[in-house]
C-alpha cells in the first residue's frame, strides 16, 4: 500500500450559445475536448495522543494510560516521512544537509542527520536477509551488468557498485582501495 492519496476532479465547462450568432445550443449533442492539470500539495499530518495520569483515590497510586506501541517516545517520524527521507539518501543520493533542508522546507521540523542515518541502518538490517537471497539470484543468472562511479566523503573516495539482472537490482559503497 503507497502512503499516497489522489485527489482528482472533473469539471465540464457547458456550450449554452454560439459566440458567433447567438443561437441556443443546450440540446445540441457535443463531443469533449479534455485538458488535465496534475500538482502536488505537500501535507504535513500531526497525529498527537495524550494519555490521561489519575490518582487513584483509594491507594493513592497514580495511574496512567498506554501509549500507542509505535510512539515509544515523545517524538516520532511517520512511515511517510521515514521513506521520504531514505528515498532522498539512498535513491536520490542527496546530500544529508540538503535532505535535511529539503524536509524543513515542507514539515518545518529539523530532523537531526543522524536521525536520519538512523532510517537508512533501520532498513539496511530490515533487508539484509532479502540481500542474501538476491545476491544468490543473480550470481545465477546468465548475464549481468555491472557498473560503478565514485563518490567523494570527507576527502576519501567511495565507490558505488551496482549490480543487475532480471529483476534484481544491488548497490553497495566500498572505501577506495579497500
Amino acid at each position: 500500500m503507497k502512503n499516497r492519496r489522489t485527489i482528482e476532479t472533473l469539471t465540464i465547462v457547458p456550450v449554452d450559445y454560439c459566440d458567433k450568432c447567438g443561437a441556443n445550443l443546450r440540446q445540441v449533442g457535443c463531443t469533449h475536448e479534455r485538458r488535465t492539470k496534475i500538482d502536488i500539495i505537500f501535507e504535513k499530518v500531526v497525529e498527537h495522543v495524550e494519555v490521561e495520569i489519575k490518582q487513584c483515590p483509594s491507594c493513592e497510586r497514580v495511574i496512567k494510560g498506554k501509549f500507542p506501541v509505535d510512539m515509544p517516545g515523545p517524538l516520532q517520524y511517520g512511515l511517510g516521512v521515514q521513506a521520504f527521507i531514505i528515498n532522498l539518501l539512498a535513491c536520490q543520493m542527496v546530500a544529508l544537509k540538503r535532505a535535511q533542508a529539503l524536509v524543513y522546507s515542507i514539515i518545518d521540523v529539523v530532523i537531526a542527520e543522524a536521525t536520519m542515518l538512523q532510517f537508512i541502518l533501520r532498513l539496511h538490517a530490515a533487508l539484509e536477509n532479502w540481500e542474501v537471497r538476491a545476491t544468490e539470484k543473480l550470481l545465477l543468472e546468465a548475464v549481468m551488468h555491472v557498473d560503478e562511479t565514485s563518490l567523494r566523503v570527507d576527502k576519501t573516495n567511495y565507490w558505488i557498485h551496482v549490480h543487475s539482472a532480471g529483476g534484481i537490482t544491488l548497490k553497495n559503497c566500498t572505501e577506495s582501495g579497500v
